[in-house]
């Protein structure tokens, strides 16, 4: 007894014949078709189970068949593949009502798997976005195998409001996934609002998000509409969510709890509908160990998982990436370039700490400072130098402390400066006190008594710079 009728649309007549040997001897009846209008013949007139299309056909696009197969016969699985591995691939296919898409090259015993699950489940999924686009307008750029699957993942997701917890290294274009999410999902007639954790002084945070009213603390004097507020209906982006303080993350779980939020100085609750999207380059489960992180808080935004790949997990993309940057770059007004092949070579090399943002830089930076019409291995080795050099005076151990404080504090302006609340000082003196505090606390794990001792300070006084800074270490704490 047949497993059922697939019918395999593709052009290419080798893939036909590999994928129709491969379900013949898994059990299925296969119906070939070479174009979209045996593909739409098949599917119009004959009886098929599930059905399997490369998106580009010598006649016609294939996406514009589905809807039509999906009008005539919605519970027909229909499977997509495309060598155009490109996430507006992945989120197209499923705005056309695609049960799965299948980047080329692709495994055939994960065909296979496919099949069989589309055949249990016999599920069509309807089309929630109408908006039809034909080309990538979002600057997400790879097709790499650590790329497809991210792919895969968030064109699932535009179908829903599930929070997501977005992680990889600093430079990877976490906020870039979440816009994506955004643009792309249900909510994308809601404003996106971003905000992001570590730039915003411990003080103003609640404020920032959930908004104040006038005179409802020293120096509000205006009433101030939160960050939630802004987002409602729409999607509310939290970067670096792991550095947030113990005392706005108890506020923020009661407000993803309730569904609804109280201004500061405010008596009545303002109902919002918001969806979710946090991001951090930080190991929240080590946050969670250390008593930095709410072990709750964690399990309500981390519902979906995506994880960044660093550059270096995907440099097939560098290419890619550095075409973009040079079309883009040259759209926005400096000459255009090219770059040739050992130019290239150099780039796969290089490690890319910074990943995709320091690549960037790097081009704009040739784009802005070089003349030539192609960019050669010199300029590569001469710009790579000088990142080496900052590199060094931020990160070799064997400067000063003096010298790595001063290179910092030129990333302030005047601007900047004037407008900290407790004053340029104790910005400093915080920023540099939290970390020390915490690592010397990670190495006595979390005694404080032997941490006062390490840092010459009384248990007293370590206990209160604790509470100001909003260090808060649980583990194995002797105290």
């Amino acid at each position: 007894m047949t497993k059922g009728t697939i019918l395999v649309a593709d052009d290419d007549a080798a893939i036909r014949t590999v994928v129709n040997h491969a379900l013949v001897r898994a059990g299925y009846i296969v119906k070939l078709a070479n174009n979209a209008a045996s593909l739409w013949e098949y599917a119009s007139k004959d009886r098929v189970d599930v059905i399997v299309t490369d998106v580009v056909m010598p006649d016609e696009n294939a996406f514009n068949l589905i809807p039509k197969i999906k009008k005539l016969k919605p519970n027909i699985p229909i499977i997509v593949m495309s060598a155009k591995n490109t996430l507006m691939t992945a989120i197209t296919a499923t705005e056309k009502g695609a049960f799965e898409y299948l980047p080329k090259p692709f495994d055939l015993k994960e065909l296979l798997n496919i099949i069989d699950r589309a055949m249990i489940e016999k599920i069509s999924k309807k089309n929630k976005i109408k908006t039809n686009v034909e080309q990538d307008v979002i600057p997400l750029i790879g097709r790499s195998n650590a790329m497809q699957e991210i792919y895969r993942v968030m064109a699932k997701l535009t179908q829903t409001d599930l929070s997501v917890m977005i992680t990889g290294e600093s430079g990877t274009g976490k906020e870039l996934i979440a816009k994506a999410l955004h643009d792309f999902g249900k909510r994308k007639n809601g404003n996106f609002i971003a905000i992001n954790m570590a730039a915003i002084p411990k003080d103003l945070i609640e404020s920032e998000l959930f908004g104040h009213e006038k005179g409802s603390f020293t120096g509000a004097i205006n009433k101030s509409i939160g960050k939630f507020e802004l987002a409602h209906n729409g999607t509310l982006f939290l970067d670096e969510i792991g550095d947030m303080p113990l005392e706005a993350q108890t506020r923020l779980l009661r407000v993803l709890q309730q569904g609804e939020i109280i201004p500061i100085g405010a008596t009545k609750p303002i109902k919002i509908n918001v969806r979710i999207i946090a991001a951090t380059h930080r190991l929240l489960s080590q946050q969670i160990q250390q008593g930095l992180f709410r072990e709750d808080l964690y399990y309500r935004l981390n519902v979906v998982p995506i994880n960044i790949p660093s550059l270096r997990e995907r440099k097939d993309d560098i290419p890619l990436l550095v075409e973009y940057f040079l079309q883009k770059d040259f759209s926005e007004g400096t000459s255009q370039m090219d770059i040739d092949e050992n130019a290239l070579i150099r780039l796969n090399e290089y490690d890319w700490p910074g990943n995709v943002r320091e690549l960037e830089n790097l081009i704009k930076r040739i784009m802005a400072l070089y003349s030539n019409d192609k960019i050669t291995l010199d300029i590569i080795n001469t710009e790579l130098k000088k990142m080496k050099i900052d590199t060094d005076i931020t990160g070799n151990k064997d400067i000063s402390i003096n010298e790595s404080i001063e290179k910092f504090l030129t990333s302030y302006s005047v601007d900047q400066v004037s407008q900290l609340p407790n004053g340029f000082y104790n910005e400093i003196l915080q920023l540099f006190e939290k970390p020390l505090i915490i690592y010397t606390l990670q190495l006595t794990n979390g005694n404080q008594i032997k941490a006062s001792k390490l840092l010459g300070l009384n248990r007293n006084t370590l206990r209160k710079k604790m509470s100001d800074l909003a260090i808060s270490i649980y583990k194995n704490s002797n105290n």
